[in-house]
């Protein structure tokens, strides 16, 4: 599975980013990288350019950070004092073929992507992505629950809120130390699997009730579901983790005001497992650009 004769452009980024870096090259991609003035790691056959320099016209991808573009249009990257301008002109300037990728995205990229009408995926959406990043997620959430309660986790009572990709990791990794697990659902089939698990099912509507006795509360729903109402009702020790996307779901100021500690956490297997993270990312991005180049061949014939 060789990207021979693609050239794609990797624009800032974090420490994830020089394992696309790395993939990227050993499957032998034409590389330019914007960002990365201070990155000392030298690849070879990579070349390190400002974003002026870059041929779009040129390009075949364009990959973007996990957090894509800021809300006016700039990219970030730890391997560069400045942000880095990503307009519509740019993307107007590439041929058709063109993909972007990013993680994630928000309006400024969706209005970009939209207007310019190139194809654009976001590797987060992705099922598979999903479910390799619950891992990381699931043992930074052991790390986090380990340092901020002086308790073990076994036999300690942990409710876990939502059954998708990340919270039926979590709630497996809890149950495997020993936990006495309970996982908040509403889908009928969530909760058949919940028992399936050999773990407690409940009903989400039933959540005030069944915090009552918890020691750990864990949200992977992306909506305010750990409302004031809720939190009244948790014993005073309960530790909150959300792992939901910013804003999360949980109503951080109350749960401050009561003395309840919650704490956001996004983003977890970035920040606990950066390289594992990056080769979730590369791994993915070069079966996807190795299905538009055999695309692109089949095309020609």
């Amino acid at each position: 599975m060789m990207l021979t004769g693609m050239h794609v452009a990797i624009i800032g980024g974090d420490a994830r980013q020089l394992e696309v870096i790395r993939k990227l090259v050993e499957l032998d991609a034409k590389l330019s990288l914007v960002g990365f003035d201070q990155l000392a790691h030298h690849f070879t056959g990579v070349t390190k350019m400002s974003i002026e320099e870059v041929d779009f016209a040129d390009l075949d991808a364009i990959i973007l950070p996990v957090h894509g573009t800021t809300l006016d249009g700039k990219v970030n990257s730890v391997f560069s004092h400045e942000p880095i301008p990503f307009t519509e002109e740019m993307v107007q300037k590439t041929a058709k073929r063109c993909t972007v990728y990013s993680g994630i995205s928000n309006s400024y990229l969706d209005e970009l992507m939209k207007k310019t009408g190139r194809k654009y995926i976001q590797l987060f959406e992705r099922d598979d992505v999903a479910i390799y990043n619950s891992i990381p997620t699931a043992e930074g959430t052991v790390m986090m629950v380990i340092q901020h309660t002086d308790f073990t986790i076994h036999g300690s009572r942990i409710a876990v809120l939502g059954l998708g990709r990340v919270g039926m990791t979590v709630a497996r990794t809890f149950a495997a130390l020993g936990a006495k697990v309970k996982v908040g659902a509403r889908r009928s089939e969530h909760l058949a699997r919940i028992t399936e698990m050999g773990l407690e099912p409940f009903h989400l509507n039933d959540l005030e009730k069944e915090v009552r006795d918890i020691d750990v509360c864990v949200n992977t729903v992306p909506h305010l579901i750990v409302t004031a109402s809720v939190i009244a009702k948790m014993p005073a020790h309960t530790l909150i983790i959300d792992l939901a996307s910013k804003p999360g779901g949980t109503d951080f100021r109350y749960a401050e005001k009561r003395g309840v500690k919650a704490i956001l956490a996004p983003g977890l297997p970035g920040v606990v497992a950066p390289k594992t993270a990056g080769q979730i990312i590369a791994n993915v991005l070069a079966q996807l650009l190795y299905q538009d180049l055999q695309k692109r061949k089949e095309n020609k014939q």
